[in-house]
């Protein structure tokens, strides 16, 4: 699934597109998504102009002069601005119709992504009760220590709770707790203030490096130009499971905390 680095190079790539455009309409193909595209939706977006165009944890929000397109890309969902003519592929679901003749075009084979039209997407229970997003000055290490104490769930699992912090997903999870020498198994209440610091720390450094480097393609990802993300390249641990560790040469080790994928360093990692 697209993390914050992958979200937020697609939101650097369509930006120069979109901003400040008014949108002409939109040609609905597929509905069907996680959640339904609304049926008025080309009514409502008609005429309206992109005022901003940023990104919520993993959410992409459009908006507009009277509400806002939420987007997610879900599993499997790509956003190209495109030629309006461009031949269809299969599973282009949504286009907002773009002046100029172009158009910023949906397409998600898994259908576990959403574009839908909001009032107020501020108060929309996907975006209300998100935590802070890690890359702003809300997010620290005593932010962190506060929010632990007494709490018995591993710190990778913690780490990942939206309502804590939003768009540390699993694949950077893995990667700042590495590079932060912590085991994700560690009951998030019994980290250290100090090691809480250097996690806020790495989560930065990791997320920051992965954005430079266009995200992470494993599988389905792909920018909005249609290049790879290669911060693929730079994963220490995350999918390396029995391959030795860059820091000291043991086998990594994996496991499922909270049914995600974990892979860890138990010499590196305490």
């Amino acid at each position: 699934m697209p993390e914050l680095p992958e979200v937020e190079v697609t939101r650097l790539g369509i930006s120069p597109h979109l901003l400040g455009q008014r949108l002409e309409g939109a040609i609905v193909r597929e509905p069907r998504l996680r959640l339904p595209v609304n049926p008025d939706l080309a009514e409502q977006i008609s005429g309206q102009t992109v005022r901003q165009l940023r990104r919520r944890g993993k959410y992409l929000l459009l908006d507009l002069e009277h509400g806002s397109i939420l987007i997610h890309l879900g599993m499997s969902g790509h956003l190209r601005v495109l030629p309006r003519d461009t031949a269809l592929r299969k599973h282009d679901h949504v286009d907002l119709l773009i002046t100029d003749q172009l158009c910023l075009r949906f397409n998600d084979p898994r259908r576990f992504g959403a574009l839908c039209w909001l009032e107020d997407v501020d108060q929309h229970p996907l975006i209300a009760r998100l935590g802070p997003e890690p890359l702003t000055a809300d997010f620290s290490g005593e932010y962190l220590y506060a929010l632990s104490r007494h709490r018995q769930i591993p710190v990778k699992a913690f780490l990942m709770d939206a309502h804590i912090v939003v768009g540390v997903g699993n694949i950077y999870a893995n990667e700042s707790l590495f590079a932060a020498g912590i085991d994700p198994r560690r009951p998030a209440g019994r980290v250290a203030l100090t090691r809480y610091q250097r996690l806020a720390q790495t989560v930065r450094e990791v997320l920051q490096s992965a954005i430079l480097q266009g995200g992470t393609t494993l599988r389905d990802f792909s920018r909005p130009d249609g290049r790879n993300g290669y911060f693929r390249l730079s994963l220490a641990v995350y999918g390396r499971e029995g391959q030795a560790c860059i820091r000291c040469g043991a086998a990594l080790h994996s496991l499922r905390i909270g049914g995600r994928a974990t892979t860890y360093c138990s010499h590196c990692q305490r």
